[in-house]
This record gives C-alpha cells, structure tokens and sequence, in this order.
C-alpha cells in the first residue's frame, strides 16, 4: 500500500486508528512494549519468538525506509516470553520526509496499546571520555531541529494524544534508566555502558568541527540523526521512554586530523558491538513487569 506523502503537513486521529486498527486485525500480538531499531540495529528483531512480520510497504499510510542499515519491516513477536514489536529501521528528516511523517509509527504503537518505548541509535562521540562501542543511556536531549520550529507537536492539538503543553524534563525515564544499569551490570556490559545528552541534527552530512566543538560547549555527549521527534510524541502520548545510542564513531574537533566521519564505518562498529546491546534489551524486558506503576505489562 502507498506510504504517505512527505508533503502532508499532518495526520488525523482517524488515519492513526486506521493503521493501528489494520494491525490489530493482522495479528494477535497485544504489544507494551515497542523498540525502535536504529541503523544496523535490526537484529533486536530477530530475537523474537513466534514473529508477524510486516513490510511498510504493505501497512496502510506507514512510510518507508530507504538508508542501509534500515530493513524497512515491523515485526510483532515475543522477546522473553513478554510480547513486543520492533521497527526495523526509521525514518528521518534527510530522506525527505516531513516532522509527522518521521514520528507517524509513535501514535500508531500508542493506539496498539503500547505503553513503554525503546529507542536505540547509532551515535557520534561528543564526550572526550567515551570509546567507540559504548553503550549511551541517553538521560536527556537537545532537540536542534525544535529550535528551529521542526516541533512533531506544531500544529493541532488532539487531547486523544495528549496536552497541548507536555513537559520534557522528565522524556527519559529514571526508573528504566536504573533498570537498565542493573541489567547491564549483571550481563557484563558494565564497563562500556555510559550516560549523557544526546544531541538531534537534521542531516544527512556529518557535523563539522566547529559544530561539533560548540554541541560540546552546549553539553552534548553524543550527537546523531533521529530519535527526538520519536521521543517527543511517545511522552506527549503518555509513553514511558528508554533511550540508549550506540557510540560508532567519535567525533572529529581537531583541524589537524585525518580522520574522516562514514556511514560504513558506523555500520561497521554496529555489527561488532550489537550483540551486547541485543542482549542488554533482551535482558531488560522480564524486568519491566516489576516497575512501581504495576499495570504497564
């Protein structure tokens, strides 16, 4: 089926439904929690058991992806025994798609009944003490594009979603962000796992140096192409939110180096570390059950 046009400035409540109440209809999965795979992250996917898979093309109004890395399939399925679905690749800004466009699958999963949000990324390496192949728990965000009026929440407000003023000092859960630590510590992944700001430009190119020195000065600690307007919508939504970017390069801010930023090499740096943070989420799950708000899972 034909994916929305990049042009829409906006969605209705009822073409959100229409997609969710299509999926509803397709499978049986009753999903709470939903995981957004960023690039080569895919393979959180293929963890699940008992799949229903769906390529966007085949989804009423969804969008689809087109960079490497993106797969361009929603998956429904079981990780841990605890029922899920996972996008297998994003969409952004650079492939010319519009604000509500990029966050089009957030209102979708809300309608699902999805009360928790997992998103991960593939990140540069802003703060001077982190290595390629660390794990980020992102705690915060500066959204660029926002101050530029690049807001997913312009617009009409329809209360069905949420208020018209939602806060954002609190996007990025504190109590799965524990969780999340404690997981970490118990399978290993401990000593490469960090915490900071994560930073959204638009893309597609690379920052500069002198871009990249002031994000530093700004606090940033790492910086990519995605994630907030995700973010953004699941919070005005009342979704609770897990953040974590994968450092797949650092950042270049001397003008006497050769080093040079790459989509292969992030790829590349994906593929080495992607089985600690599939399991780092895998582990996570059963967790979720045991959070203070007891009805979430």
């Amino acid at each position: 089926m034909e994916a929305a046009s990049s042009s829409q400035c906006s969605y209705s409540y009822e073409e959100y439904k229409e997609t969710a109440d299509w999926l509803l209809s397709q499978t049986e999965n009753r999903p709470k929690v939903a995981i957004i795979c960023g690039s080569g992250l895919g393979g959180l996917a293929e963890l699940l058991d008992d799949k229903n898979i769906f390529p966007y093309k085949d989804i009423p109004r969804f969008p689809t992806s087109t960079v490497q890395g993106h797969s361009g399939q929603l998956v429904f399925g079981k990780l841990n025994g605890h029922e899920c679905v996972c996008m297998q690749g994003r969409f952004h800004f650079y492939e010319g798609y519009n604000i509500h466009t990029v966050t089009y699958p957030v209102r979708v999963f809300f309608l699902l009944g999805v009360k928790i949000l997992i998103v991960t990324n593939a990140a540069g390496g802003l703060n001077g003490t982190y290595s390629v192949g660390d794990i980020m728990l992102i705690k915060d965000h500066i959204n660029m594009p926002g101050f530029a009026g690049q807001n997913p929440l312009c617009g009409h407000n329809d209360t069905r979603f949420g208020v018209r003023f939602p806060c954002m000092s609190d996007a990025y859960d504190r109590e799965l962000r524990a969780l999340a630590k404690e997981t970490a510590e118990e399978h290993g992944c401990g000593s490469f796992l960090q915490e900071g700001v994560y930073c959204m430009l638009a893309g597609p190119t690379y920052e500069t140096i002198a871009e990249c020195r002031a994000l530093q000065k700004l606090g940033a600690d790492a910086v990519g192409m995605s994630t907030v307007p995700e973010v953004v919508v699941a919070r005005h939504c009342g979704l609770r939110v897990l953040g974590l970017s994968l450092i797949t390069n650092k950042v270049v801010i001397d003008y006497d180096s050769s080093e040079k930023a790459n989509h292969e090499e992030v790829l590349k740096t994906t593929e080495h570390r992607a089985k600690d943070l599939q399991r780092l989420v895998g582990q996570l799950i059963p967790k979720l059950e045991y959070l203070p708000v007891r009805d979430l899972l």
